[in-house]
């Protein structure tokens, strides 16, 4: 009996009583509100007051695809850095074209946070760790997708809105300085006219010419690049622009140079002579360096086609043993490939070297011998007559025309072409956002909604009540 009693005793002593504890609960609800109430209040206060000096980040992301990313380098064999994206100049013409702030510390701040970083997937890692793991060295590696991420604070004077327009602005920008870069017409192409627009008429030959020269060139490599492309805003192929080319040379540009050379057209004859002797005296020391680069060179390749004669090839193997037989590459044959080497670049360079003197003096006849045409010209004292320049002036319309027409459909299918080699070159993969100001919001007054309850929740239990102060 008395065992009973004490066992009944330690129950009560120790035990929990649901009952009380529901009932303090209940009593307390209200308590739990408020303080839950409170926890939030001060939660999203708080957020709002210190939650000004967090940076926001707007991200987006691009790919770049073109030919030569594998190995690091631009269509040009230029290196490639993905920072070019947050170049100083792409970041000023954005903000400029967007009405922003274009100001260098305003740049700077905006610069200073934006970030490009490549995304490497998980399969790449582990298979760069197995190659790791097994002794060797993974070959660089270049991702061709990367995140491009603008984080400022929230203070800064721009909005969400505003900052994930700014970064569509750059990377458009990019995209657009790219294009102009490897898509455009070279600058060497198709400004002929242009440079003509203050000069003699005895200029006309070495620029036109030249530029024919260049013309041909261009289409040339493009034919053999390009073999099978057709333009479908020209509809030609390079094959038929340089047929065109070459017509232009020889009918439209051949009749107006013949003109000037035959009449000898200038705006002053003596200006000219003086232009032409100068033209010359650099000619010729172009021609004196070149000569002593060509002797040069072939007192080298004369140096090395004598030792070439005392190189042979040799391969020692072992042939007296019943196994499988390994070639070894000795001493002799390492001299040997590298003297070979060594002989076929100097034959190169005296190549080139050789070319371009010959070069040089032909333009160096070529001149003289329009020199002594202008002189003669001079001594006759031969007037230009109206007659003449207004035949050479129909000419030159009829010249430029057909050459501003070369030119556009040079232009549009080159530009087609690089189009179709780099239209997806640079692209947006992913839209551009901003963090959410609510979604952080949500989350800080969640958390002191949950504090304040469990605050609540604490005191109810122990019996502490915040209860009003009651009047006797």
């Amino acid at each position: 009996m008395n065992e009973s009693l004490v066992s009944n005793h330690e129950s009560d002593e120790y035990g929990i009583d649901l009952q009380e504890f529901l009932s303090r609960l209940k009593g307390g609800w209200l308590q739990i509100a408020g303080l839950a109430l409170l926890g939030l209040a001060v939660a999203v206060g708080s957020y709002f007051a210190f939650g000004l000096f967090e940076n926001v980040t707007t991200e987006t992301r691009i790919i770049f695809s073109f030919p030569g990313f594998e190995l690091g380098e631009y269509p040009d064999k230029s290196k490639f850095s993905p920072d070019d994206v947050r170049s100083p100049e792409i970041v000023a013409e954005a903000l400029k074209r967007k009405g922003f702030d274009a100001t260098d510390e305003f740049q700077g701040k905006v610069r200073a946070g934006i970030s490009v970083q490549g995304i490497i997937p998980d399969n790449i890692v582990k298979e760069r760790d197995k190659i790791r793991a097994s002794g060797q060295v993974p070959r660089p590696y270049i991702p061709d997708e990367y995140t491009v991420t603008l984080s400022l604070r929230r203070i800064f004077p721009l909005t969400s809105r505003q900052r994930e327009l700014l970064l569509d602005e750059i990377i458009s920008v990019y995209q657009e300085k790219f294009t102009r870069t490897y898509v455009a017409l070279p600058l060497g192409v198709g400004k002929a006219f242009e440079s003509l627009a203050d000069a003699d008429y005895f200029d006309y030959d070495r620029v036109l010419n030249r530029e024919s020269e260049n013309i041909t060139e261009f289409l040339t490599q493009m034919t053999a690049t390009a073999r099978a492309f057709r333009s479908p805003r020209s509809n030609l192929s390079f094959s038929d622009l340089l047929k065109d080319s070459q017509i232009f040379t020889e009918i439209r540009l051949n009749e107006m140079l013949g003109l000037i050379r035959q009449n000898g057209l200038s705006k002053d004859r003596s200006l000219a002579i003086v232009k032409m002797d100068y033209y010359l005296k650099n000619l010729k020391d172009e021609e004196n360096r070149d000569v002593e680069e060509e002797k040069v060179v072939q007192a080298l390749l004369q140096q090395a086609r004598d030792r070439e004669q005392n190189y042979a090839l040799g391969i020692k193997s072992q042939t007296t043993q019943q196994r499988n037989e390994a070639v070894v590459v000795d001493q002799g044959l390492v001299d040997s490939l590298l003297a070979n080497d060594a002989y076929n670049f100097l034959v190169r360079q005296a190549l080139d070297a050789s070319l371009k003197t010959r070069r040089i003096q032909s333009e160096i006849s070529i001149t003289t011998q329009r020199r002594e045409d202008m002189e003669t010209f001079i001594k006759s004292d031969a007037a230009q007559k109206a007659e003449t320049l207004a035949q050479f002036q129909k000419s030159y319309d009829s010249v430029k025309s057909s050459y501003d027409n070369l030119i556009k459909n040079i232009r549009l299918t080159y530009e087609d072409y690089q189009q179709q080699q780099y239209g997806d070159a640079v692209r947006i993969s992913k839209e551009t956002k901003t963090e959410s100001l609510y979604l952080h919001l949500a989350v800080a007054g969640l958390a002191g909604l949950i504090v304040g309850a469990a605050l609540g929740l604490g005191l109810s239990l122990l019996g502490i009540g915040l209860r009003r102060p009651t009047t006797s």
